[in-house]
């Protein structure tokens, strides 16, 4: 009698298992990122006052995407996500890209020095068929404000597209560079430019000149290190000069859209200005 009860309710599940509503709740992506910053207890003590803020909610997206830019922006501005550490602590910073790696390592070491990031070291670096990612470690006061960092990307055609809060001291930035460039002083022709004294090697779009001239003060001991490269950063040409030089005449790649000048031994030889003067537009 049990067995045949038994089967007679299995049948009864079988034959009326469509008619059975599962309810699977599906959480909002503007939930499920704003939670990404905030830890479970600060979300659920404030859970009315994020819904407040976060209205009206279609205002939080971009292109179909969550903004996450703007989902830090507001986060921070209503006290609920506090950048600045106690004491200065190991940051690490994460960037994704698909696009080239050197060129992608060069637009995010500038905008990373231009928000005031001198020092960092490069933990990791990986390639793949699909993406770049570039890993590095600063010490700092506060976590990087994205706000900061897109308004300087922005200068070099980039623009952030995700973010991902991993704890409290690290952070992972996917950054869309299809449109980036180098954010240089392209040099014109017969429009004279005076490089001042720096640590750093001068960069320099050229991609409207054949011919440069470069001028080296007396008080100089420079010994020319010049490198070109394509739009994607490709190395192209390299001039060194074991001799030091006061004057020199070049003639740009036909190709080329940068140019570093350095000094092959050390930028201390360069004590003075360099006088650059440009000839024939391409």
């Amino acid at each position: 009698m049990v067995k045949f009860f038994l089967l007679i309710t299995l049948l009864f599940q079988v034959c009326y298992a469509d008619e059975i509503e599962v309810k699977v709740e599906i959480e909002n992506p503007l939930d499920s990122k704003i939670k990404i910053f905030l830890d479970a207890q600060t979300y659920s003590e404030n859970r009315e006052f994020i819904d407040l803020i976060f209205e009206p909610r279609e205002a939080f997206y971009k292109n179909q995407r969550v903004d996450a830019v703007k989902i830090v922006q507001t986060l921070k501005e209503n006290g609920l996500l506090k950048l600045f550490f106690e004491t200065p602590q190991e940051l690490k910073l994460n960037f994704k890209t698909s696009g080239a790696p050197l060129f992608f390592v060069k637009i995010m070491g500038d905008t990373l020095r231009n928000i005031g990031y001198y020092r960092y070291v490069t933990t990791a670096s990986n390639l793949d068929a699909s993406e770049f990612t570039w890993n590095i470690s600063l010490t700092s006061e506060y976590a990087t404000d994205p706000l900061v960092l897109e308004k300087e990307l922005a200068k070099s055609g980039c623009k952030i597209i995700d973010i991902e809060r991993n704890s409290k001291y690290e952070w992972t930035y996917v950054i869309d560079m299809a449109r980036g460039y180098l954010n240089l002083k392209t040099l014109e022709s017969t429009h004279e430019v005076r490089l001042k004294r720096s640590h750093y090697a001068h960069w320099l779009n050229v991609s409207k000149i054949k011919k440069l001239q470069i001028t080296s003060s007396r008080r100089n001991r420079w010994y020319p290190y010049i490198a070109y490269y394509d739009p994607s950063l490709h190395l192209l040409k390299v001039l060194k000069e074991d001799n030091i030089r006061h004057k020199i005449e070049l003639d740009i790649p036909e190709n080329a859209k940068y140019m570093k000048i350095s000094d092959l031994y050390t930028l201390k030889n360069v004590r003075d200005e360099l006088t650059l003067l440009p000839s024939t537009s391409k």
